[in-house]
């Protein structure tokens, strides 16, 4: 187990790059506390895989230093970094059984076979696996194998780190809870510093205690996942976390009062004088359902009931709008408004939020 730290990282497929487009990553500064279980998550052609494969060792970045504990990392091969990586596809052995397979990284280092035997009934118990561990690899099924990749990744008790690269991308959906809630168990039993990949935020919230959110090479906010839907610090983190995600509208700002589809309404805080693109945004829990004067204009389209609560899908000035209506309470028979608490309504400018603490000190 350890500390990992990215100092100043960034990453090029270029051998010389000159614009913002062409970084792979862009400069970045990050630690993952020893111990710690961390998501990174985005969208495909975010970096996620990227990252992840410069901390492993398989690319070198093309700036920056990757530090673990004391150690700098940053020119060392993957053996030489003490982890084991899960891929998004299966990576097994076809002619090794399971048990051989589960075994192989314990007998490269020369374990007693009694640790060794004792090591992978847990482990085959963790993943299912125990009935077939006699079985060849080879005519297994993809989730099967991909779960075999799975339990070699955790077999190990003594690496630095472990490494997972959208493991669950083949699994059975009826599979996909129980090792999300396995993986979470062996953090808990044995504090292996884990880094799980993935742009599924169901996936991500539910394993890890951190989340690093990336979008277009960036991170975006790291934090946890409470932090995360209380104040996205991007547009991208309010939009991508939350189902649905949060609302986001064009405005201006006027010190603790903004205008948006044409309509004025106070804000909890009070803003200096923003330039750029200007926006705010605001959950659907945040919001309710008017009629009459107050609120913003709302164009109703559909109504989703989703069982604990509903759905209301419409527009605000032509922009996508939703408001989330609890189970039990009644919608309006005429619900043209929409009324936005201020206490959860965030100000944006370029896509960044503006610190209510620090815009206040500059009003």
């Amino acid at each position: 187990m350890v500390k990992i730290t990215l100092e100043n990282l960034a990453h090029s497929y270029l051998p010389h790059p000159k614009g913002d487009d062409d970084w792979a990553l862009k400069p970045m500064n990050l630690t993952w506390e020893d111990g710690g279980a961390y998501a990174l998550l985005g969208s495909s052609g975010c970096g996620k895989s990227t990252l992840l494969n410069i901390i492993s060792g398989l690319l070198v970045p093309s700036q920056g230093r990757i530090l673990f504990g004391d150690r700098d990392v940053t020119a060392l091969p993957t053996m030489e970094r003490n982890i084991a990586q899960v891929f998004q596809f299966p990576v097994v052995y076809d002619t090794m059984s399971v048990r051989e397979n589960l075994a192989f990284p314990l007998k490269n280092r020369g374990l007693p076979a009694v640790q060794i035997a004792q090591r992978i009934d847990e482990v085959a118990k963790m993943i299912g696996m125990t009935e077939v561990l006699d079985r060849r690899a080879r005519g297994l099924t993809a989730d099967a194998k991909q779960k075999i990749s799975l339990g070699r990744g955790m077999v190990r008790q003594d690496v630095n780190a472990i490494l997972f690269d959208e493991p669950l991308t083949v699994i059975d959906p009826h599979m996909k809870w129980e090792l999300r809630t396995q993986l979470k168990d062996l953090h808990r039993r044995f504090g292996h510093t884990m880094i799980y990949v993935t742009h599924d935020q169901t996936e991500a919230l539910t394993f890890a205690d951190q989340v690093v959110v990336m979008y277009d090479g960036r991170v975006v906010q790291s934090g946890t996942p409470q932090a995360l839907f209380d104040a996205p610090e991007h547009t991208f983190v309010g939009y991508f976390i939350g189902s649905p995600g949060m609302n986001v509208l064009d405005a201006r700002v006027d010190g603790s009062m903004a205008r948006a589809a044409d309509m004025l309404f106070a804000l909890a805080h009070r803003y200096p004088a923003l330039s750029g693109n200007v926006q705010i945004g605001v959950r659907p829990e945040f919001v309710r359902l008017g009629a009459g004067d107050d609120g913003l204009p709302f164009a109703l389209e559909r109504v989703e009931d989703v069982g604990h609560h509903r759905i209301v899908r419409g527009r605000v000035a032509g922009a996508p709008f939703n408001v989330i209506v609890p189970e039990g309470q009644p919608i309006p028979e005429r619900a043209d408004r929409v009324i936005l608490d201020p206490a959860h309504t965030h100000v944006y400018a370029d896509e960044w939020r503006v610190d209510p603490a620090t815009a206040e000190r500059a009003a």
